[in-house]
């Protein structure tokens, strides 16, 4: 049994900081031919199934709760990981306010996500944590606010009111929100630095104490070697939205787009793929995984991106 009583202590912090908000970026295709760009085509249709599985396995134990006011606002978040070996559920609590790239809006409150959409919401997530997250379930305030409280999910059924399960996966979830013993049940405060712009508050997440959560409870570990790629998108089509769609396909392919952007201009004819840093192969996943792009080996002295996307015209978003 995971012993896990000493996180009550923290639920006072989360309770303290949901009331505080609320409550809640030279064309190397020509240098190596079009035979290699057709290799690296059929790797990814051979392997997209396999990938898509893979990560519908991996987020079958995550669920994102959202806590909505009565206006209908999301006013807060819960990141849940449920241990099943274990009989335990972990969960970070996610102040409405806090910032973080949310795919076609860019750096925004992670409420905006919401407002957005499920769909975007899911993907800022897994984007944000580096961990898929592919279900949902919204809740009332108070019931968001018992299980931080009481350090217990039981509150949490019968009490659902929108959702993304099917009918047997929901009645498990509820089985196990219920039978795991509060002694297995941690939820913690995500760890952020607020800042008070003028009379609002906002919440800067800390990334190396994020980190080490996530590797606790996922078992997540990014080294040099196995960071995902960093994108940053931008729009050079003039098209509004499309480089959220861009980042929602590369999010999903277990790309971490770092930020989404207007380009200098909106005339790009052709979309370029520009590697500045990391191995050449990941400019052709990603053109593999947008069906387009000229993929350009361009060396930065920088470490904020590894990956430039220009969305141009010939970019055509996938449909639903």
């Amino acid at each position: 049994m995971v012993k896990l009583r000493a996180s009550r202590a923290i639920s006072v912090l989360v309770v303290v900081a949901l009331i505080a908000v609320g409550a809640i970026g030279v064309l190397w295709v020509a240098a190596i031919g079009i035979n290699a760009v057709a290799r690296q085509l059929a790797i990814h249709s051979a392997s997209n199934a396999q990938t898509t599985e893979s990560r519908q396995e991996k987020a079958r134990d995550n669920v994102l709760i959202v806590a909505k006011d009565r206006s209908d606002a999301a006013i807060g978040f819960l990141a849940v990981r449920i241990d099943r070996p274990r009989d335990a559920i972990y969960a970070i609590a996610i102040p409405d306010a806090t910032f973080i790239e949310i795919p076609g809006i860019g750096f925004d409150k992670v409420a905006t996500s919401w407002d957005a959409g499920s769909d975007v919401a899911l993907d800022a997530f897994s984007n944000f944590f580096g961990v898929p997250f592919m279900s949902y379930i919204t809740v009332d305030e108070e019931t968001y606010q018992s299980i931080v409280r009481d350090q217990s999910f039981a509150s949490a059924v019968g009490a659902i009111r929108e959702e993304n399960f099917d009918e047997q996966a929901l009645s498990a979830l509820e089985s196990t929100f219920e039978a795991t013993p509060t002694e297995n049940v941690a939820v913690v405060p995500m760890p952020v630095k607020p800042i008070t712009l003028g009379q609002d508050t906002y919440f800067e997440p800390q990334r190396d104490q994020i980190a080490d959560l996530v590797q606790t409870w996922w078992g997540v570990t990014f080294t040099e070697e196995d960071a995902p790629i960093r994108v940053i998108i931008y729009n050079g089509a003039g098209l509004p939205g499309v480089a959220g769609q861009a980042a929602q396909q590369l999010i999903r392919e277990g790309f971490r787009v770092i930020d989404t952007k207007n380009a200098d201009r909106f005339d790009y004819k052709q979309t370029k793929v520009i590697v500045q840093a990391g191995p050449l192969t990941a400019g052709h996943q990603i053109a593999a995984v947008l069906d387009v792009g000229q993929v350009v080996d361009q060396r930065a002295d920088q470490r904020i991106a590894d990956v430039i996307v220009i969305i141009g015209q010939d970019y055509r978003p996938p449909t639903e």
